[in-house]
């Protein structure tokens, strides 16, 4: 999908130099427009809808800011899947035959990983995960391409563990599923477990878990603990109930969709608790970008990792912005400096994004706080601080939230 024509950036560039913000200090005359690639699973997880939102959401706050390099950013998108292959494959259509200059996604470890490893790092594509959170990304052979605004489970497992002893549980099974991003998440969960624990993992592609499940509860687990996508979340949860092997469980962040009430049973679920990255909440970035939200879409998403896709996009386009190029080694270079101090705080929402714009065209600098977190990300790419979400499904079938527990914040 292309977003603009060619008349439409003739005038954002003509209304850019009747601002006096055009020239050698930020806006390359000519340049070529940003095409941003978008990986997001459409065809295995409608939740990644949601994110799709916020990404539109951002480009239309970029454009109707004045575009990066005084042109609209340009849209690619590609449907990775849950599949590592099927992800690269997607990635090299984006960068080899689409020209795209930087990603955002994929939003799952287990496609982040080869995506990295063998597209965006070796072609120099600036990707940023929205959603990717295993520990294992850290250590990605990515030339330092790759980025997430998204915490590492690093943070998260010890939640999950603090949350499931306040249910009043000692002896648990954990059943997780077996890629990097369960086997990061349930290697935190034990790390911070202290009680009996059952460890028991499902592999992609099965069609029923009573074995495992069966496996799971023979030392008498009073809950479960359950780090799966929905598809294989849902169909565990059911098992586990319609067997009569758990009726109770803690959920991970892949599970917190309304879906999964809905198809598991409203009433089966109803006071389940379970984690999920974390927006900051109060913020002056969290509530413009809420009002905008709300306004664009009616109501505000409850799925976890919705702002941090917005936030991927924006400072992508700013670090394009910052450097006055699409080359990928430029906007990766000045992807940590519009993230963090110093520079013009700058916040997340449409007046936020369009000023951004007009500090770095003038050869300013600014320190954008997004909104989800402040992005302040680490020699890998991680981010230094956030929040950890606890939630729960309510008896009505709704969502609750309840906690953002801060994480590196002194």
């Amino acid at each position: 999908m292309r977003i603009g024509s060619t008349v439409t950036s003739l005038l954002l560039a003509a209304g850019l130099l009747a601002a006096g913000v055009a020239g050698a200090d930020g806006h390359q005359d000519g340049a070529a427009p940003l095409r941003m690639g978008l990986l997001l699973n459409f065809s295995d997880d409608a939740g990644d809808e949601d994110l799709r939102k916020a990404f539109d959401l951002a480009v239309e706050h970029l454009n109707a800011g004045g575009g990066v390099l005084g042109q609209p950013v340009e849209v690619v998108t590609g449907d990775p899947t849950l599949d590592p292959a099927a992800a690269v494959v997607a990635a090299r259509r984006l960068v080899e035959e689409e020209g795209v200059h930087v990603l955002v996604g994929p939003g799952t470890s287990g496609t982040s990983i080869p995506v990295a490893e063998q597209v965006s790092g070796p072609a120099g594509i600036p990707t940023i995960s929205p959603a990717a959170t295993s520990p294992v990304l850290a250590a990605v052979a990515d030339r330092d391409f790759l980025f997430r605004t998204a915490l590492s489970d690093s943070a998260q497992g010890p939640i999950l563990a603090r949350v499931t002893r306040e249910r009043g549980f000692d002896n648990v099974a954990l059943i997780y599923y077996d890629d990097p991003w369960g086997q990061g998440l349930a290697e935190a969960f034990v790390a911070a477990w202290t009680g009996t624990l059952t460890v028991v993992s499902i592999a992609p592609g099965q069609t029923t878990y009573l074995t495992e499940l069966r496996r799971s509860a023979a030392a008498g687990a009073q809950a479960l603990v359950v780090v799966a996508f929905e598809a294989e979340g849902v169909t565990v949860v059911r098992e586990a109930i319609e067997h009569d092997l758990y009726d109770r469980f803690v959920f991970s962040d892949a599970l917190k969709s309304l879906e999964v009430a809905q198809q598991i049973g409203v009433e089966q679920v109803a006071g389940t608790y379970g984690v999920a990255g974390a927006a900051v909440t109060g913020s002056a970035a969290s509530t413009a970008w809420k009002a905008a939200y709300r306004e664009r879409y009616g109501e505000l998403p409850v799925l976890a990792y919705v702002k941090e896709t917005y936030d991927a996009a924006i400072a992508l386009a700013l670090a394009a912005q910052a450097a006055g190029s699409t080359g990928g080694a430029a906007i990766r270079d000045r992807l940590r400096a519009v993230g963090s101090a110093p520079g013009t705080v700058v916040t997340a929402g449409p007046d936020g994004v369009a000023e951004a714009l007009r500090i770095l065209a003038a050869g300013g600098a600014v320190d954008y706080d997004g909104a989800a977190a402040t992005l302040d990300w680490d020699a890998n790419g991680d981010l230094r601080r956030g929040h950890v979400g606890v939630w729960r499904f309510t008896a009505d079938g709704r969502i609750e939230d309840l906690e953002a527990v801060p994480f590196g914040y002194e």
